[in-house]
């Protein structure tokens, strides 16, 4: 088995090997302004000739040692000013977490390393070491220096900030987050060797300078910065082999030094590692993605995820028993508020995932758990329900089916009698007719007999049945006769749901941009960034665009559960799992979801018929829409 030292020294080796890539750079930058000198000293000395030919050498040679120091000038102030890219953290003071930063010291002193210089917290399970001196040196100097043993001084790097994923600190016990954190704390004992802390500050200024030249928006800035792009990337291929090979020893050197601690308790930690993914992942696109779209973000998502992974251990055989770790004393007591650092996370989390603001506003607050359901989950079947019926109010004539025979029709009260398929805003239409005339009351509509003194009513109540028919209430009657009669309504207004949804998110991405231009123009400014790409949020979408007929279920499906919750006493829920929930006398009823589907795949209402009979729904009572 391979020592911490022989990783070390693999891990050297190739850092120096990227140093001599950057030493090979500078001299190809300065061998004109070397040929100049040799040049002049020739002439001066008498060495050289002093022909025509020799001073037309001298001076082609000069302007272009001149012209390449100009440009090398050029690559080197902006990979020193150009901020590498930071991962968006919270960070963690030790006065906020004092503990926490007395278990990573005592981790690095039995590990025998030096100790993070600091530590925040990152909505995503997975822990790493982030080093920032770039940007610190170029805004306050290089890095400090020390006495070295013969009296003179050596650079002493700055230890990398510890980065540790937030829903570890809700799931993990104390014990089990040390024994996760000992391998990455090991890193910072490569991470003081001179030279490969040079070799990635390195890679790093080539990196931010890459991402500088691709951000250039002045034409007069843009030629520059666009040589000093292809400079870059000419380096960073060059040293891309070398780079990856020095992580790796660097990765396999910590490996190993951590060997020494709790590895035994490494093995539990890991397979909760596993474990808080699936469930994070489940928390984010099922329950906090409703959220997020209606301009709410759930304020306490990783104490939520504590809820879900309980839940995940009650459903899933192979988890079964991890529930049972939850008597120990959890992760995020060693913080002194645990409350405030969990918003700052998933209101962090929330700008990650989606895109939302940096700050809370009248348009983006938070919502809590207990306020879930009522705010988030009822208002989103609204919100569909509404969209849906908005669909269907708006097709165009020739989508509509003809209105049910008169003769068809039984004797019960006017609006009753109203065509029941008809969305439109006018009296009933005919395919393929075009929209009728509002009738006056002394001329008859397009269509009906003169005399009609033997098909109806007297003449004072025909007035009456003369005027449009109003649209019918938004009813889950409409919606299921809609789907089931008319071959053609699925696809349509799957194809119509799909536009209104892209449609309201490309208008919600303008205005998230239009609100964020003039910060990110502060922060960013031309060329030199400020470590995070504002304008790219949502760094990580969470749910690739949904299809038109996935579409349509979710909305027919938020329709049954509005008109559930309005005739049969039902209630809105929260599953830590699956997100919205319809809970029926307190019980979830997750059997909703193949009456729905059969519906819009294949036209077939009976399921659906027998699920609202069994759950006791009344179809043809109104909906309260949003």
């Amino acid at each position: 088995m391979a020592s911490p030292e022989t990783g070390v020294l693999a891990a050297r080796a190739r850092a120096l090997a990227v140093l001599r890539i950057r030493s090979g750079a500078l001299a190809v930058a300065l061998l004109p302004a070397a040929v100049a000198v040799v040049l002049l000293a020739g002439r001066v000395t008498g060495h050289l000739g002093a022909g025509t030919g020799w001073d037309l050498a001298r001076w082609i040679t000069g302007g272009l040692a001149v012209l390449s120091l100009l440009l090398a000038a050029l690559v080197a102030v902006v990979v020193a000013r150009a901020r590498p890219a930071l991962s968006p953290s919270v960070p963690i003071s030790e006065k906020s977490a004092p503990d926490l930063y007395r278990l990573v010291r005592d981790l690095a002193d039995r590990l025998e390393v030096p100790a993070p210089s600091a530590i925040a917290l990152t909505p995503d399970c997975d822990s790493w070491l982030e080093d920032r001196t770039h940007r610190a040196h170029g805004a306050h100097g290089p890095p400090r220096r020390s006495g070295g043993p013969a009296g003179g001084e050596r650079r002493v790097p700055e230890a990398p900030v510890l980065v540790i994923g937030s829903p570890f600190l809700w799931w993990m016990r104390v014990a089990e987050l040390r024994a996760l954190l000992a391998p990455v704390v090991a890193g910072t004992g490569p991470s003081a060797h001179p030279d490969i802390a040079a070799a990635r500050r390195f890679i790093r200024g080539l990196d931010a300078a890459v991402a500088v030249a691709a951000r250039a928006r002045r034409p007069l800035r843009d030629l520059p910065l666009r040589f000093v792009g292809r400079v870059a990337r000419l380096l960073l291929r060059a040293g891309r082999e070398h780079a990856t090979i020095m992580e790796r020893a660097v990765a396999a050197a910590a490996s190993e030094r951590a060997q020494t601690v709790d590895y035994g308790l490494r093995i539990v930690a890991q397979e909760q590692v596993g474990l808080a993914y699936a469930g994070w992942d489940r928390l984010l696109t099922r329950v906090a993605l409703p959220a997020w779209r209606m301009g709410r973000w759930p304020s306490r998502l990783d104490a939520g995820v504590v809820s879900a992974l309980t839940e995940l251990s009650r459903r899933d055989r192979l988890a079964d028993g991890f529930a049972s770790r939850l008597g120990e004393r959890p992760a995020c007591d060693l913080l002194e508020e645990p409350g405030a650092i969990d918003r700052a996370a998933s209101l962090l989390a929330a700008r990650l995932f989606h895109g939302g603001p940096s700050e809370p506003g009248p348009d983006w607050s938070p919502v809590g758990w207990n306020q879930y359901p009522e705010e988030v989950v009822d208002r989103k079947w609204r919100l569909e329900a509404a969209r849906l019926h908005r669909v269907l109010d708006n097709l165009p004539a020739t989508a509509l089916p003809a209105a049910p025979p008169a003769a068809a029709a039984p004797a019960q009260d006017p609006a009753a009698t109203a065509p029941p398929l008809s969305y439109a805003r006018t009296a009933a239409r005919t395919p393929g007719d075009r929209p009728a005339e509002r009738p006056s009351a002394d001329e008859p509509s397009p269509g009906q007999p003169a005399d009609e003194s033997s098909l109806g009513p007297p003449a004072a109540d025909r007035h009456d049945e003369q005027q449009p028919a109003p649209a019918p209430g938004p009813t889950l009657a409409r919606v299921i006769d809609r789907l089931t009669h008319d071959e053609r309504a699925g696809d349509l207004v799957a194809a119509r749901l799909g536009a209104e949804v892209e449609r309201e998110e490309r208008e919600e991405a303008a205005r998230q941009a239009a609100c964020g231009t003039s910060q990110q123009d502060a922060a960013i400014g031309v060329a030199w960034g400020d470590g995070m790409a504002e304008g790219g949020l949502p760094l990580f979408p969470l749910q690739p665009p949904r299809t038109g007929r996935e579409l349509l279920a979710d909305h027919v499906t938020a329709m049954v559960c509005c008109a559930a919750v309005d005739t049969a006493g039902a209630a809105p829920g929260l599953d830590w799992l699956d997100g919205p929930a319809l809970l029926v006398d307190g019980a979830r009823r997750a059997d909703l979801g193949r009456p729905v589907l059969s519906l819009v795949d294949d036209g077939d209402a009976e399921p659906l018929r027998g699920w609202l009979t069994t759950i006791g729904v009344r179809p043809e009572k109104p909906v309260r829409l949003v």
